[in-house]
């Protein structure tokens, strides 16, 4: 598979750009893992999971729940970047995380991009990587949206 950069998603505009990333993080499961929206370009977002240990299994890695987490709520950027209203409903229809490599005392930077646009159904897949690099897990996943 061929690495998905930003730099190849259109920029939004940046009132746009602003009105996604600012519902990210205020409230809710979101706020409760720390996860912060990097960017939002047309159908791609990065998303960053900060680390804490209280997020780590007993043996001290980056508990599995908390990166499946992050890929099912990266996605959420590309998917209202393609959008002109907020959706009424937004859900996951299916979610399969395949899983790379543990973390240990490190960020976990996801990158959502959209495979296929449907009129309300969406493809969509994710890469996370740790800070320096190193390959967490890739996800595959299909949303519902209803407009």
């Amino acid at each position: 598979m061929t690495e998905v950069r930003a730099e190849d998603f259109a920029l939004l505009d940046a009132e746009k750009e602003a009105t996604i990333k600012g519902n990210f993080g205020r409230k809710g499961f979101s706020h409760l893992l720390g996860l912060v929206m990097e960017e939002v370009r047309q159908d791609y977002s990065r998303m960053r999971l900060p680390y804490r240990p209280d997020l780590d299994q007993p043996m001290n890695i980056l508990h599995g729940g908390a990166i499946a987490a992050l890929v099912d709520t990266v996605v959420v950027g590309a998917i209202l970047s393609g959008v002109e209203n907020f959706p009424k409903f937004l859900a996951t229809i299916d979610l399969h995380v395949h899983y790379l490599g543990a973390v240990v005392k490190q960020d976990v930077i996801a990158e959502a991009w959209v495979r296929r646009r449907g009129r309300s159904i969406l493809y969509l897949a994710v890469d996370a990587k740790t800070e320096d690099g190193g390959q967490v897990a890739h996800g595959e996943l299909s949303y519902r949206i209803v407009l």
